[in-house]
């Protein structure tokens, strides 16, 4: 129990105390007389009194009747007044007045006062919200890191090795110095983690936190900015002396894109409270004032709106990038992530590796968090293969909706409409190879097609393109043949978005159309404000946007006819898969291949079982509000996506 809490119990026993000491001394009580000493003096002569006891100044006792009374009696003549009593029989007792204690009626008399300076102190605390002083906003938030229990070292961290090597050269200066020194080398004053969002920045932070035997130091960006104007400023001064005082230290400062964007831009103007705090911040890395022994280390997935000023040499020296994990990366992650699962003897590591691209270090350890999960609610002691596919599927595509019912009709097309797809992607040139085709609804999609690389990709050349393009309109040739144009539905609407734009980088950024050449069209066409993206068509002729209008036409025509080709000349070839579909509703590559060369799918896993008819236990969705049934397409910047 902290010492607030203490405090808040002592004031509700002192409250408590005082409410019984009130209650007990105003409380109902036998009513008593109040006599004047005239009509005591008279009761007394009458024989009315039975007995008298005199305390002090007052007398009290009972009459004859049996009722109490108090009366004033002074004690100077009060030894008259017990003669006249004795005189008359009736019993007469003294008892010495009781003072109470000095340091009790101090303590009494002061307790209303130190209750009340007592609140108001608590009230002080809680404005401040923990700071631990009166006034306290200058002061840094940043929290000393000493990690007893659960410290990370570099052990810990996996599939960034790049990343990892210029972390521990600055652990090893901080270690020993000399060794550097001795060369002319000087400590680097800042490292810069650069990376996309979950690749492990933080984590190798922490890294460094158990690795260097110095004082860890971290805050996150939004600590420095407040509503009022200079607050910042004092708590990035306060940092650094704190850090000054237990140099050679480590100051690690998360998301610093929310204190150090760039002065003077963006819509709106800019906030002069957090430009005073960049300022602040880039004084103390390379100002006047040399700062040794500190080095300072920042995160962000954002270093486009970062300012020049600070990514200069001298303040941070590095820029590490951090970059989602390869093929082995992701390996080694995976080895980290499952020490503590319990896994079947067909689980291999590399398999899921490979079915993973584009996967981040944290959502690959979501993946068999995910995978865990799902043995656990099937009952199982070990996590199988099994586990592992579904949880990608889920994370990749989303989760399976079967509660959503939808016609005959309807899941007709849906099954030939995927179909289409995957007998595309198995036939066109330089196509990756297909994973899983569904016919259940998962996220927003009816149904989809995945494919999975053999190998990480980083681009893409023609003749993938132009496969690609094909393989999204394959779809929409095989609702065509199979039922007529009059019948095609909807489900095509995301194919049909995602070949447009393909299509259109592939002529504005990318040269492949004769007729525009090799010039960037609408380079950074795309802007944000307020959260939503904006396009603009600066400096291009509309006879040129016509003419680009035009190339893209061309280009998605072009893969609509070889599709339309390739589904004409394997007709039964994609009439067989969507078939399997409508009876099992998921098939994997293998039994794909498998019922194009003659065989037959034969299941024993009884989660791999068809599913009841719609009417028992429903296993598909209705359109979604786009009608798209895929997620077949390009990611940005030409990089496949895998769906």
């Amino acid at each position: 129990m902290n010492g607030r809490n203490w405090l808040i119990w002592a004031v509700m026993f002192l409250v408590l105390l005082l409410m019984v000491h009130y209650v007990s001394s105003s409380g109902p009580s036998t009513s008593v007389d109040r006599l004047t000493y005239s009509q005591f003096s008279e009761q007394l002569d009458s024989g009315n009194i039975s007995s008298i006891t005199f305390e002090g100044e007052k007398a009290t006792g009972t009459t004859a009747g049996g009722d109490a009374y108090i009366v004033a009696v002074p004690q100077t003549i009060q030894p008259t007044v017990a003669d006249r009593a004795e005189a008359s029989g009736i019993n007469v007792e003294f008892k010495p007045e009781e003072d109470m204690p000095l340091l009790l009626s101090i303590f009494i008399n002061l307790l209303p006062f130190a209750l009340l300076l007592a609140l108001l102190f608590f009230a002080m605390r809680q404005m401040q919200g923990g700071n631990g002083k009166a006034m306290g906003f200058g002061k840094s938030r940043a929290k000393l890191l000493t990690e007893r229990h659960g410290r990370i070292t570099f052990d810990d961290v996996a599939g960034i090795d790049e990343a990892k090597e210029e972390l521990e050269e600055i652990v090893d200066y901080l270690k020993d110095p000399m060794r550097f020194q001795r060369l002319g080398g000087k400590i680097p004053k800042g490292a810069l983690l650069v990376g996309p969002p979950g690749t492990g920045k933080t984590l190798l932070a922490r890294a460094i936190a158990g690795e260097a035997n110095v004082p860890f130091f971290t805050i996150s960006g939004s600590d420095f900015v407040e509503m009022f104007v200079g607050v910042g400023a004092s708590r990035v001064r306060d940092m650094f002396e704190q850090a000054k005082k237990n140099a050679p230290c480590i100051i690690f400062i998360d998301e610093i894109d929310a204190v150090g964007r760039s002065r003077g831009a963006g819509l709106g103007g800019g906030n002069d409270e957090r430009e005073q705090t960049l300022n602040q911040l880039l004084v103390e890395m390379d100002g006047f004032e040399t700062n040794e022994g500190i080095i300072l280390i920042a995160a962000t997935n954002r270093p486009d709106v970062l300012d020049p000023a600070l990514l200069r040499p001298g303040r941070f020296d590095r820029q590490v990038v951090v970059p989602n994990p390869d093929l082995v990366g992701r390996e080694k992650i995976l080895s980290v992530h499952i020490k503590k699962v319990p896994l079947g003897p067909d689980v291999n590591i590399r398999t899921i590796a490979r079915g993973t691209p584009g996967f981040s270090g944290a959502d690959l350890a979501n993946l068999v968090n995910e995978a865990a999960l799902l043995a656990a609610r099937r009952n199982k002691r070990l996590v199988t293969n099994k586990e592992f596919e579904d949880a990608k599927d889920k994370i990749m595509m989303g989760a399976e909706r079967r509660s959503m019912v939808m016609s005959e009709k309807e899941k007709r097309n849906t099954a030939y409409h995927e179909a289409g797809h995957a007998i595309v992607a198995l036939t066109v040139p330089e196509s990756d190879p297909v994973h899983k085709a569904t016919i259940i609804p998962r996220g927003r999609a009816l149904g989809l097609v995945m494919q999975l690389p053999e190998a990480d990709k980083y681009s893409m050349n023609y003749v993938q393109m132009t496969s690609r393009l094909a393989v999204m309109m394959g779809g929409r040739v095989a609702e065509e043949l199979q039922f007529g144009k009059e019948q095609v539905t909807s489900g095509a609407a995301s194919d049909i978005e995602q070949a447009t734009k393909l299509a259109r980088r592939m002529v504005t950024q990318w040269g492949y159309s004769d007729k525009l050449g090799f010039v960037a069209y609408g380079e950074n066409q795309d802007e944000v404000f307020l959260g939503h993206s904006v396009s603009r068509t600066q400096n291009i002729s509309e006879e040129t946007a016509q003419l680009i209008d035009e190339e893209v036409k061309r280009l998605v025509n072009d893969g609509y006819l070889e599709a339309k080709r390739i589904l004409t000349e394997r007709r039964d070839g994609w009439q067989a898969i969507a078939a399997a579909l409508l009876e099992y509703e998921t098939l994997t590559g293998e039994e794909i291949n498998q019922l194009l060369n003659g065989g037959k799918i034969v299941r024993d896993d009884p989660f791999d079982k068809p599913q009841d008819p719609p009417s028992s236990v429903p296993s598909t969705g209705a359109p979604s509000s786009d009608g798209s049934k895929g997620k077949e397409g390009d990611a940005p910047d030409g990089e496949p996506q895998n769906a």
